[in-house]
């Protein structure tokens, strides 16, 4: 995927649409606090991968990154920090896998 800052704003909605569906289900399931769903772990996730393509983005074109998509890549970046010790623990980040090291890590 290359690094360009609609991508980012793709993976950044769908970020954001997926912690909404988080808190439906957690609020169909008898209004569990989040920090309890099992769900917390998969999200913590895909903020880790979405921060890291942002930091990537602004490293790689640092002038071409409009100020209110820095804005929103420091503000993951914030939340990223907050839940670091709920992303899955790997040798490797996993941004940084192949899909093959990723299928094998997870027993697909």
């Amino acid at each position: 995927m290359a690094l360009t800052v609609q991508n980012f704003i793709k993976l950044a909605n769908l970020y954001n649409q997926m912690t909404m569906v988080m808190s439906a289900i957690c609020v169909q399931k008898g209004g569990i606090a989040m920090e309890n769903y099992v769900g917390r772990f998969f999200l913590a996730d895909v903020l880790e991968y979405v921060y890291e393509y942002g930091r990537r983005l602004l490293d790689a074109n640092k002038n071409a990154v409009p100020a209110n998509v820095a804005a929103v890549i420091k503000k993951f970046g914030e939340q990223y920090e907050h839940v670091r010790e709920l992303t899955t623990p790997t040798q490797k980040p996993i941004y940084e896998m192949t899909l093959e090291e990723f299928e094998r890590i997870m027993n697909i």
